[in-house]
């Protein structure tokens, strides 16, 4: 009996683990079949892409808004589509999202952006809590 129920545990437990989003290069199906891969990026290396200017449309999606400074656009993670007119024209522009905590929010708004067209798309790793941990700030 002790025997099928650990059977039993580890078989949940594998289930609920192949549901779960684990970060960099994870990968969901969109609504419309797309594989949509969730590449991350470290505060550190988005810091140095804000400061040398490199080409990035950087996109808060935090409800409430949490602002790094170079921010381009604010909008809610689930109203990507309603809001598709604050994007770049250009849909190979690289685009950075970024929540609080580096995924839940930032995930569904990969997921519409791939849905719109956007590729070359990356979440900040930990959100802006880690923004803050690796001592940059937040206006």
């Amino acid at each position: 009996m002790n025997r099928i129920v650990g059977l039993l545990l580890l078989a949940t437990l594998l289930l609920f683990a192949g549901c779960i989003h684990n970060g960099t290069g994870t990968k969901t199906q969109a609504s419309n079949a797309v594989n949509v891969e969730h590449r991350g990026i470290s505060s550190q290396q988005l810091k140095t892409m804000l400061d040398q200017g490199e080409n990035i449309f950087l996109v808060d999606v935090n409800v409430p808004v949490q602002n790094i400074r170079g921010t381009d656009a604010v909008i809610p993670y689930n109203k990507i589509k309603q809001y598709a007119y604050k994007l770049p024209k250009d849909r190979s522009t690289k685009i950075v999202v970024y929540d609080m905590m580096g995924g839940p929010m930032s995930f569904p708004a990969i997921e519409s952006l791939y849905e719109l067209g956007y590729k070359n798309i990356y979440y900040l790793e930990g959100g802006t809590e880690a923004w803050r941990r690796a001592g940059y700030s937040i206006p």
